[in-house]
C-alpha cells in the first residue's frame, strides 16, 4: 500500500481481515469446485496465547482443500466435528486417509455408525505427504505473526489464509486470477 501513496498501519489490515474474512468465506464457499473422493486428513499446531491449538485440515487426492476448522483440543469430538462440516459441505468421501490419531479414527468410525455410513480409513504415513507439504503454506504465514492474542482472532487470519490458497489452486469456478477473486469477494461480502 505504500508504494501506492498510502500509510496503513498493520493493525488496521488485521482489523480489515478479521472483518471481511468471514463474509469472503461464505461467498467462496458457494462458488467452490467440487473435490474428490479420496481425502487426506491431518492437523496442525497454531500457537494462540503461547499455548498450542489445532488447526483440522483436510486435502483430496489432488491437493485441492477440502476444509479447516480450528479447536481448542485434540480429541474425538473435535474431529467429529471437523468430519461432520467437511461432509456437510463437501460431500460424503469414499475414503480418508489419517496419521495414527486414536481420536480420528475414533471421530470417523463413530460418524460411520451414527448416519449409517460406510468410510474406509486407511492410516498409511507417506500418503499424507501431501497434506503434510500443504501444511507449510499455513506455517509460513503465521510463524512471522508470532501466534494470536486469542482465539477468534485467530479463526479469521487462518481462514483467510486458506481461501487465498483455495483460490490459487483454482478451487473457484471462476475464471479470474486469483488476486482478481478475492478482491470481487471482498467487494461483495
Amino acid at each position: 500500500m505504500q508504494e501506492r501513496g498510502y500509510a496503513i498501519d498493520h493493525s488496521t489490515v488485521q482489523r480489515w481481515v478479521v472483518h471481511y474474512a468471514p463474509h469472503i468465506e461464505k461467498v467462496l464457499r458457494k462458488g467452490k469446485k467440487r473435490v474428490g473422493v479420496r481425502w487426506r486428513m491431518d492437523e496442525t499446531y497454531v500457537k494462540i496465547k503461547g499455548k498450542g491449538r489445532y488447526f483440522y485440515r483436510a486435502v483430496d487426492k489432488e491437493g485441492k482443500t477440502v476444509d479447516f476448522l480450528l479447536t481448542v483440543k485434540r480429541d474425538k469430538k473435535a474431529a467429529k466435528r471437523f468430519f461432520t462440516k467437511a461432509i456437510g459441505s463437501n460431500g460424503k468421501p469414499s475414503l480418508i486417509n489419517i496419521d495414527k490419531s486414536a481420536a480420528n479414527t475414533a471421530a470417523i468410525k463413530q460418524y460411520n455408525h451414527d448416519e449409517n455410513k460406510r468410510i474406509k480409513i486407511r492410516q498409511c504415513k507417506y500418503l499424507n505427504n501431501v497434506i503434510e507439504q500443504d501444511h507449510r503454506f499455513i506455517k509460513r504465514r503465521t510463524r512471522p505473526m508470532l501466534g494470536f492474542k486469542s482465539f477468534w482472532s485467530a479463526r479469521a487470519p487462518l481462514a483467510g489464509i486458506e481461501l487465498w490458497r483455495m483460490l490459487k489452486k483454482g478451487q473457484n469456478k471462476s475464471p479470474l486470477p486469483a488476486w482478481q477473486q478475492f478482491y470481487a469477494l471482498a467487494l461483495t461480502g
